[in-house]
């Protein structure tokens, strides 16, 4: 009888350390993907290429890291510091969102997304030249 008590306890602690788990593992590489796409935009010599690099790099990122965002990934770079005067100290910014799905963890109580996002600030090397 104290099995059939506990044992829905138990079973919505594991389903509760699945979420925080997918959660962590997708944050983690969220902050990774936006940070190797602020650093790779920051490298390039044009803003559109700047642009198209930072989101390749993000996308390669996860797949590396074994994400699978769908429809819900979303890669920004704002390249608005090439156009600062030479000399002048610029930035690159690279937000990435991810929609990750808890729809395998049917559980109540339990959401069946969660949206992690991370952003991350590259400089621009300040004298190289910029087109």
């Amino acid at each position: 009888m104290e099995i059939a008590i506990l044992a829905p306890a138990f079973l919505m602690l594991i389903v509760l350390a699945a979420v925080a788990g997918r959660t962590a593992i997708a944050q983690n590489a969220v902050d990774l993907a936006a940070h190797e796409a602020a650093r790779t935009a920051s490298l390039a010599r044009t803003a559109a290429t700047a642009e198209t690099d930072g989101e390749a790099a993000a996308n390669a990122t996860l797949d590396a890291q074994g994400l699978d965002c769908g429809d819900s990934l979303q890669v920004a770079v704002d390249t608005s510091g090439f156009g600062a005067d030479l000399g002048e100290p610029a930035t690159v910014t690279a937000t990435v969102s991810c929609t990750v799905s808890f729809a395998d963890l049917i559980m109540p109580g339990v959401p069946g997304a969660k949206t992690v996002v991370a952003t991350y600030v590259s400089p621009i090397d300040r004298y190289r030249s910029r087109a």
